[in-house]
Formats: structure tokens, C-alpha cells, sequence
């Protein structure tokens, strides 16, 4: 059975240029999860200290093991917490008769 989780990370005060470099392959990572529907929303602070994730896994060991392939993942420590349920308004493509 899915469940869903809230993942915060805090991120690195004075990021190195190796975390730098590896934005775009974490960028591109996350993007393939949500495509998959594994992960639901992502989300940076505006002070860029703590990054949110909702995801869908069938365990936290699941779970965790995603986020282990994340390219960022050695620069962060997740704080992992199993949701009841997570609501959101996903926009749909219009339906056209055309």
C-alpha cells in the first residue's frame, strides 16, 4: 500500500561548488520522479535554507532509498514524516471536443 511522506531537508549554509553542480542532476532527477508520480511536490525556501518534498513510497526503507539516489542527498539529512493524507489541487489538461 502507497503511502506518503513530507521529507524537509536543510540545506548547506555556504554550499560548495560541488552541491552547485549538482543542482541540475538532482533538477532533472526529481523531475523523472514526478513524471513517475513518486514524487508529488517540491519545493525551496525563499531564503534557499530547507527544501520540502511530498512523496509516494510503500515504505520509509522505499523511501529512503530513492532519496539515497538523489544527487544532492550527501550535502542533506532528510526529516522523514508519514503523512494521513496529502491534498493538492493538480491542474489538468482541458478537455477539448475538437
Amino acid at each position: 500500500m502507497t503511502k506518503a511522506y513530507m521529507i524537509e531537508f536543510e540545506l548547506p549554509e555556504n554550499p560548495s561548488e560541488t552541491f552547485f553542480s549538482l543542482i541540475p542532476r538532482q533538477r532533472y532527477m526529481i523531475n523523472n520522479l514526478m513524471a513517475e508520480g513518486r514524487v508529488k511536490s517540491y519545493s525551496l525556501a525563499l531564503d534557499r535554507s530547507r527544501l520540502w518534498v511530498i512523496a509516494n513510497a510503500d515504505s520509509e526503507f522505499e523511501l529512503m532509498e530513492m532519496l539515497a539516489d538523489l544527487p544532492l542527498s550527501p550535502f542533506m539529512e532528510p526529516t522523514i514524516c508519514e503523512l494521513m493524507f496529502h491534498n493538492s489541487h493538480e491542474v489538468l489538461a482541458p478537455f477539448s471536443l475538437n
